[in-house]
């Protein structure tokens, strides 16, 4: 789980170690906490380093990821706040999110090139079953949960103008958001499953009637959404431990990868092995 820096202290969690990693594309937010919950093993990270320290803009998604996937994750959950474009949808909820809008643009939002290129599809950028079982967890432990929610990412980390929150409910948006579309592309690449859990914590500044968005409700709100979703996530770890993986995500990168495996440079490849491994040693294999 990706999420705030509390959530390692949820309960139940056992056998918690840390664990300090550097990737190939730099360090990741903060160390990982690794554990048990019940029969799943479990890992943490604080997406914005213990203490709140980082911009959105400034996390490096590309390392975030590529620990978990290093550290044997199959299921990611990004847990995170939002603000609500939808009247229905209001503070204390929490969303399940299954589309993007990405309106950011100074972000590396893929692993791949420096020789070697890949797409994969993200008509559907999310993992259904595992966003399924996620917002029955959630329901099941008393929250109001919104399935099938569309995710705005926005640069930031200023909050919206009025004129841009009216723009932005015009598309047709759920909630709005800082940080989960780079997190979304770059899981879909390393073949993991993702889904959101959003803890929505205002209605942006459309809503004429709440006024302008301040950050001192918005944290007010979200501790009290936190232990919701704490309680959400350890009954999603009992339900994921209950069925096997079988989805497509993790063999998205099936077919996605059109350079000539032969002319990919060795240093890219070494640096992609936990993620392309699998798909060169088939490739050596076929060709013995």
């Amino acid at each position: 789980m990706i999420g705030g820096s509390g959530f390692y202290q949820i309960g139940g969690l056992e056998a918690l170690e840390q664990v300090e990693l550097t990737t190939p594309f730099g360090m990741p937010s903060d160390v990982y906490y690794r554990g048990r919950l019940g029969p799943t093993e479990v890992v943490f990270l604080s997406r914005h380093g213990r203490g709140h320290r980082i911009l959105p803009s400034e996390l490096n998604y590309r390392a975030n990821i590529y620990g978990m996937k290093e550290l044997g994750v199959e299921y990611l959950v990004s847990v995170s706040t939002a603000g609500s474009m939808k009247e229905h949808i209001a503070p204390g909820d929490l969303a399940v999110v299954s589309q993007f809008v990405d309106h950011t643009y100074q972000r590396r939002p893929t692993f791949f090139g420096d020789g070697i290129v890949a797409h994969v599809s993200l008509a559907e950028p999310v993992c259904s079953a595992l966003s399924k079982d996620l917002a029955e967890a959630a329901r099941a432990v008393g929250a109001k949960v919104h399935e099938n929610a569309t995710y705005l990412c926005i640069e930031g980390p200023q909050f919206s103008t009025r004129a841009e929150s009216n723009l932005y409910r015009s598309w047709g948006v759920d909630i709005i958001s800082m940080t989960a579309m780079q997190e979304a592309r770059l899981a879909r690449e390393a073949e993991l499953c993702y889904a959101v859990l959003a803890l929505v914590t205002d209605y942006d500044c459309w809503h004429q009637s709440v006024g302008a968005v301040d950050i001192g409700e918005i944290l007010r709100v979200m501790r009290l959404n936190v232990a919701v979703a704490q309680q959400a996530i350890v009954r999603l770890a009992h339900l994921l431990a209950q069925r096997p993986r079988n989805c497509d995500c993790s063999k998205a990168l099936e077919g996605a990868i059109i350079t000539d495996q032969a002319l990919i440079p060795a240093e890219t490849a070494a640096r992609l092995e936990p993620i392309i491994g699998r798909y060169l040693e088939r490739a050596k294999s076929g060709a013995s």
